[in-house]
């Protein structure tokens, strides 16, 4: 079995009820933590883990609320021995290099050491005993990556990260067992700001893409705060075309594939 655990649902922007988005994905008794917002640490002890279990940290790309809390996992664990993998595209990998020599976290003080490994699009690694990711570019920064995760009995699950509609990755989407993706608003809130366009997906065009995608299960994520959607007006508007798993997820919450 596999787990995926929301440490974070919303956007740029924390509300008390969304905070930055985060995964952590649970595969053969192995901790993946996807993106590295603040309070990482807190969030994985509500969840009953502790924060020396993740082995591996995977970001999509060098926004602040995808990389911010990264010096403090580590400092975190600056005194029990170890090693955490940080995997991500080389601009993201060059940049979280620089901010935790920041804050002196390679130093030989710090008993949990960091490795890091550059992705290239296109390029398969292996994250565990069992599971493996293979890389996708998408168009919101220079820096980002998605990332289609082969975990546990054949389980396949597509992070979009943030990224506008990228037709190459629903075409990739086809026959995954889970589908995450940015969904940052309603339809209405783009037309309001088009810029949106150019580097997230409205809640209408995620809906639209995934049922042409033939998508089996949706879980939309990293809502923005700004447009002040609920979960209902999330769900109406993705239903209007997708007629497939929908799961509106909240933080803390726990998708068992």
């Amino acid at each position: 079995m596999a787990d995926i655990y929301f440490l974070g649902t919303g956007g740029s922007v924390a509300t008390p009820q969304r905070d930055n988005t985060s995964l952590l994905l649970r595969t053969a008794g192995e901790l993946i933590l996807v993106d590295c917002p603040g309070s990482v640490g807190a969030k994985v002890r509500k969840l009953g883990f502790e924060p020396g279990q993740i082995t591996t940290v995977i970001l999509t790309h060098t926004h602040p609320d995808h990389v911010y809390g990264l010096p403090s996992l580590i400092h975190s664990q600056m005194l029990i021995a170890g090693e955490i993998r940080v995997l991500g595209s080389e601009a993201t990998v060059h940049f979280c290099r620089r901010l935790l020599d920041l804050f002196g976290l390679r130093r030989r003080k710090i008993k949990t050491r960091v490795r890091f490994q550059a992705l290239r699009p296109g390029q398969t690694v292996r994250l565990g005993k069992t599971a493996e990711a293979r890389t996708l570019a998408v168009p919101h920064h220079l820096s980002s990556l998605a990332y289609h995760f082969y975990l546990d009995e054949g389980r396949e699950v597509l992070f979009s990260g943030d990224t506008p509609i990228h037709e190459p990755l629903f075409e990739d989407a086809r026959g995954v067992s889970c589908l995450i993706h940015d969904a940052g608003a309603p339809d209405r809130f783009f037309k309001k700001y088009p810029i949106l366009y150019l580097i997230h997906t409205s809640f209408l065009d995620l809906g639209r893409w995934s049922a042409e995608a033939g998508i089996g299960c949706l879980v939309p994520c990293h809502f923005l705060a700004e447009a002040a959607s609920s979960a209902a007006e999330v769900r109406c508007e993705i239903r209007r075309h997708f007629k497939g798993c929908l799961i509106v997820p909240r933080d803390l919450q726990r998708i068992r594939l």
